[in-house]
Order: C-alpha cells, then sequence, then structure tokens
C-alpha cells in the first residue's frame, strides 16, 4: 500500500479529505514512493483558523516562553538531522552530504530565533518635550504563511517560520508536493518541544491551496521562494489582497574570472558551484565570465575536474551528485543542451546520455559544459536550474561586468582575483543582491538577510536576518506624557514630598 502524507492542522495530522492526490517519487528509481494529499479550499481554511486560534494566546506569550521552545526544537532538530536528510534524499534525490549540509543551514536561523530577543527590543527616547517620552515597539502581525520550493524542503521552511513564530506570529507552511515528508517530520519535532497546538500547520497541495493562502482575509503575509514567474504572480495577488509579500524568484548567477585570478581555485569555485545538488539552486553559478586570455585554460581545468564527479543514488556514500526532481524536470535540462549547438554554443562536455547501472529508471543527466556562449541563447538566458555550466568570453572588466548588469536576474554573484582593487569595485558597481569575493555562492550567514535585486526579488524584504524580523513584525510608536507625582491634586497623599 503507497504511503500517504497528509496535512499538520492544530498539532496532529489531519488526513486529506479532498479525494485529490500528487505523486511523489524517488528520483533515483523513478518510483512513485508515496502520494501526498491536497487541500481543498475548505483544509487551507481549517488550517488558517487553527493559526488565528492560536495567535490569540501565542501573540501573548513570552519572549522567555518562545524562544525555550525554539531551543528544545533545536536540540530534537539536531538529534534528528540525519533522519531528515534521509527524506530529503529519499524525495527529491540530493546526495546525504548536501541533504546534511542543508538541514545545518536551516539550523542556523533557528539559532538567530533563539536569541530574537535583541532583534525585537525596541527603542526608547525620554524627554522628547517636558515629561514626554517616545517608544518604539515592534509587534507580530498574526498568521503568516510560507510557500516553500522543492529544492530545499527542510531549508527554505526554516528560513521563514523559527523567526516568525519567535516574533509571536503563527505559521501555514505550503511546501512543494514534490517532497512533503521534511515539513511533516518538522511539524512533530515542533510539537515534541512544546509549541503550542495551531502555531504551526502544514497543508499540502497545489494552485488550489496557494491561491486561497494569498486571498485569504486572515492571513497577514507570505513568503515564498521560487521561480521568478511565480513569484511575481505571488508578489501580485497577495499585494492586491492587502498583504506583505517576500517572493524570492529566480537567478542566473555569474561567476567573473578576471586574468589575475588562482585558475585552479577559480575551477573548483565554479565545478562546486555549478554542479553542486545537481544544479537545482537559486544560488548555483551558471554562467562563468572569462576575462581576458584566460578562458581556454579556465575551461580545460573545470572541464578536469568535471569529468571526475561520480553521479549516482542519494543514498550511496560513493555519489557526489545525485538525479534531478522529474522526469519532466530532466527533459527540460536536457533540451538546452541538445539545442546549444544550433545556437553558437561550443558544446565541451554533453551529459545528456547518461544512464546509472540498476537505476535505469531515474531521472539521471549528466554533467553539461557549454563554452563560447553568446547571450542570445537560451541556455543562457533562463534559469536551467541543472547541471550545466555556461562559459563566456569578455575582453576586459568593464565587457564583463556590463554583460552581468544586463541579466533581469540579480541575485548572486561573484569574482575572481588577487586585486582588492578590481574586487571593491566590482562589489559596488554589479548589480545584485548578494556578492562573493573568491566565493563562489556567497549565501549569506543567518544573522545577516539573504536576497536579491531585479526578477529576483519582489517585494522590499529580504529573508531572514534582521529583514527577517522587520517582515513578520510591525512597528508602532507611543508617545507617553505623565504628570509628575508632586502635581497630583491638593488633598490626594502620594507621599512624594512637595519641597521642590
Amino acid at each position: 500500500m503507497t504511503n500517504i502524507v497528509n496535512h499538520w492542522i492544530g498539532g496532529k495530522t489531519a488526513e486529506g479529505a479532498s479525494g485529490s492526490y500528487g505523486p511523489v517519487t524517488n528520483p533515483a528509481t523513478g518510483a512513485v514512493t508515496t502520494k501526498v494529499a491536497f487541500a481543498s479550499v475548505d483544509e487551507v481554511d481549517a488550517a488558517v483558523a487553527a493559526a488565528k486560534d492560536a495567535y490569540l494566546t501565542w501573540g501573548q506569550s513570552s519572549l522567555a516562553q518562545r524562544t525555550s521552545i525554539l531551543f528544545s526544537f533545536r536540540a530534537l532538530l539536531d538529534a534528528h538531522r540525519d533522519e531528515i536528510a534521509g527524506l530529503i534524499t529519499a524525495e527529491h534525490g540530493k546526495v546525504h552530504s548536501d541533504a546534511l549540509g542543508e538541514v545545518a543551514r536551516g539550523l542556523e536561523i533557528v539559532d538567530l530565533a533563539c536569541g530574537i530577543t535583541v532583534q525585537v527590543k525596541g527603542e526608547l527616547s525620554t524627554q522628547v518635550a517636558t515629561r514626554v517620552d517616545v517608544a518604539s515597539i515592534r509587534q507580530p502581525l498574526g498568521v503568516v504563511a510560507g510557500i516553500t520550493p522543492f529544492n530545499f524542503p527542510a531549508m527554505v521552511p526554516m528560513w521563514m517560520f523559527p523567526l516568525a513564530i519567535a516574533c509571536g506570529n503563527t505559521f501555514v507552511l505550503k511546501p512543494s508536493e514534490k517532497d512533503p515528508s521534511a515539513a511533516m517530520k518538522i511539524a512533530e519535532l515542533l510539537s515534541e518541544a512544546g509549541l503550542p497546538d495551531g502555531v504551526f500547520n502544514v497543508v499540502h497541495g497545489d494552485k488550489v491551496a496557494v491561491d486561497r493562502l494569498l486571498e485569504h482575509p486572515d492571513v497577514k503575509a507570505v513568503s515564498f521562494v521560487g521561480s521568478t514567474p511565480i513569484a511575481r504572480y505571488i508578489h501580485t495577488t497577495a499585494s492586491a489582497n492587502g498583504k506583505r509579500v517576500q517572493a524570492l524568484g529566480g537567478a542566473k548567477n555569474h561567476m567573473l574570472v578576471l586574468p589575475d585570478a588562482d585558475l585552479d581555485a577559480a575551477a573548483d569555485a565554479a565545478v562546486s558551484a555549478a554542479y553542486g545538488s545537481a544544479g537545482e539552486r537559486c544560488m548555483a553559478i551558471s554562467a562563468v565570465v572569462a576575462v581576458g586570455a584566460v578562458g581556454d585554460e579556465l575551461v580545460r581545468k573545470i572541464r578536469e575536474r568535471a569529468e571526475k564527479i561520480k553521479i549516482g543514488p542519494g543514498d550511496d556514500p560513493a555519489s557526489e551528485m545525485g538525479p534531478l526532481i522529474t522526469a519532466a524536470h530532466r527533459d527540460k535540462v536536457a533540451s538546452y543542451v541538445e539545442g546549444a549547438a544550433a545556437e553558437g554554443c561550443e558544446v565541451v562536455l554533453d551529459g545528456t546520455g547518461l544512464t546509472v547501472d540498476g537505476h535505469e529508471d531515474g531521472h539521471w543527466i549528466g554533467i553539461s559544459l557549454l563554452d563560447r556562449v553568446p547571450t542570445t541563447a537560451k541556455a543562457y538566458q533562463d534559469e536551467i536550474f541543472g547541471p550545466v555550466l555556461c562559459v563566456l568570453r569578455a575582453e576586459t572588466y568593464e565587457e564583463g561586468l556590463a554583460l552581468i548588469n544586463a541579466s533581469p536576474f540579480g541575485n548572486g554573484t561573484a569574482i575572481f582575483t588577487r586585486d582588492g582593487g578590481a574586487a571593491r569595485r566590482f562589489q559596488l558597481e554589479v548589480e545584485a543582491g548578494m556578492v562573493g569575493v573568491n566565493v563562489p555562492i556567497p549565501v549569506p550567514v543567518g544573522y545577516h538577510s539573504f536576497g536579491g535585486w531585479k526578477d529576483s526579488l519582489f517585494g522590499d524584504h529580504h529573508i531572514y536576518g534582521n529583514d527577517g524580523t522587520h517582515f513578520y513584525t510591525r512597528g508602532k510608536v507611543v508617545t507617553t506624557r505623565w504628570p509628575d507625582p508632586s502635581d497630583a491634586p491638593a488633598g490626594v497623599d502620594l507621599g512624594f514630598p512637595r519641597n521642590h
């Protein structure tokens, strides 16, 4: 009998009632291992109602209570990290080490949430006028929602809900229907840690569930990570319904390699950043811009390293890269490589014919490397979200910078150079939200915020860090004037001296 992943509403499992289900596949075998219940409008409403009811008490709970529960959750998450990583590998396909790394990065935001007291303490100005004080405080919003992608089924939700609930909100998560089990395990651990029923809820589903969250009058804010077209839709729709929105979209991250760079380090970085997690991450380097005469040597070094990558099932310790999430996505990624030569690209490595012995029905694709890619090629223009690296050539730093800044995406970027002056110019002049200097994937640590520019972000707030705290709270300013005790009406003795 096929396992069923149901919803989590009001502190317990809620069996799907819509009669609609989606398949969950093991990408390494192609076999459907689970089916996930898709929520109806009524089921989404039930989750929001549970969250709204829980907010009446959770929103008034003490910071000490909230952080104590989060500390307990952190300990449980740490103890179960290997189990969660196993769930990720089974449903997403990434190798176990990548899955463990994902959980570790999620833990980083839980750590931040455990110390939320510093972030929400407010400000006070005394004596702004005679006997007048002004205080700025931050309060929770109410019920907030998170809509998260398949590529990081544990980490991205943890970029959202720890800060949201630490700030006093209640949360409804709609994870990807392609790999839903990690979210359910997280819900169980939160409950075990003592989180009150209804503070954290999970509903699975498709556009029906998403649209209901975007329009529901009791949902005050929506966080999203995914593709640019959907991010734009989420932002437009939720904003039209009066909600606060942070919607992180897609990317085409560039790595600029200057002639003075350490080419071995640059090649190592390009391979790990382009092909790690099978390229299914919004911070993957998918375009290398080689400046001057270094291009041929850099491509040779990248090829040498890429050809050694061991591809196989994610639960095999020898595997360094796993399959793609679905067969349809595999075919889409392959189409960019298959059409590359006709668009003027030099195909250095073509991984579209890869199969893995014993797992012939898995969603496999090998490493692909395209050189001398024109900016008109679809492989350059689109976010491929797979193990395909494009190499472009530029004669000068200025030409390379202009190429990067012409991209409609502005998520992350990197420069490889020994020249501090060039690196300083680049970090100021490049149009992207996250910049690495000799760092290929510049994902900020938890206490700094993550987010891009241009078509990589819709909304004013980046995710986690200080921006995350501000997103999940709203400001209030209180101006206070109290009479001095010595001004008490005649005949009222407050025990206060009247000799001044």
